[in-house]
């Protein structure tokens, strides 16, 4: 069996896809919330991430998809990460210097829309980035994990061959932005344990200053 075909049957790409989808519909029905970068730029990296990824599921050799999708994917957590900060910034901005008694329902929305896309942001940027991501590991090429992950301490929790997949970073991003620490789940990298603060961060300021706010001046 080729690299390729373990891949697709070891990485199913739908959690990934649908995730992104999801987000990305919530963000275009969300009323009223802040954009801090033109429409067509998400857009365009939600196609960047999703052509790659799916490409990688129907190619007989993908491994050159692979590849591609690894830059699709961090260009895309990059250009959110960048934008909820920029959200964030101007949240924070209107809640400090403007009134925000008219804008309530605004930094309501805004909140949610930071907040979920922290998430969905940091649970590709821990897929990409754990081990080398799923395009080294597919090519047998791995890096020393950056997570241990409850399964591989434990052997007996899940059969030997056990690795996480997305759904795994995915929990473990919204753990890290609802418990603001690790849970089952422990860093082992410094880049690991950074961006796990940052996430953090960004999530505890999202609730504690925007949110909270945004609920006390609803009439």
């Amino acid at each position: 069996m080729s690299d390729g075909i373990q891949a697709r049957r070891d990485e199913p790409r739908w959690p990934p896809v649908m995730a992104i989808l999801a987000v990305f519909v919530f963000l275009e029905i969300l009323p009223h919330h802040v954009y801090a970068m033109p429409r067509w730029v998400s857009y365009a990296v939600v196609v960047a991430a999703l052509v790659p990824m799916i490409m990688v599921t129907v190619s007989p050799d993908n491994s050159t998809w692979l590849r591609i999708e690894r830059v699709g994917t961090m260009l895309l957590a990059s250009v959110y990460a960048g934008n909820t900060a920029a959200e964030l910034g101007d949240m924070i901005g209107i809640i400090t210097i403007h009134p925000p008694e008219t804008r309530s329902v605004s930094l309501l929305t805004s909140s949610f829309s930071i907040w979920i896309t922290n998430v969905l942001t940091f649970s590709l940027l821990y897929w990409q980035i754990d081990a080398g991501g799923p395009s080294r590991i597919a090519r047998g090429i791995a890096r020393r994990p950056d997570w241990l992950f409850p399964q591989a301490s434990a052997p007996e929790l899940a059969s030997p061959d056990w690795r996480p997949l997305y759904i795994d970073y995915l929990s473990l991003a919204f753990n890290t932005a609802t418990a603001f620490s690790p849970t089952d789940v422990l860093p082992l990298t410094p880049r690991a344990k950074a961006l796990m603060m940052l996430e953090s961060a960004i999530s505890l300021l999202t609730l504690v200053l925007v949110a909270a706010r945004a609920v006390n001046v609803i009439p």
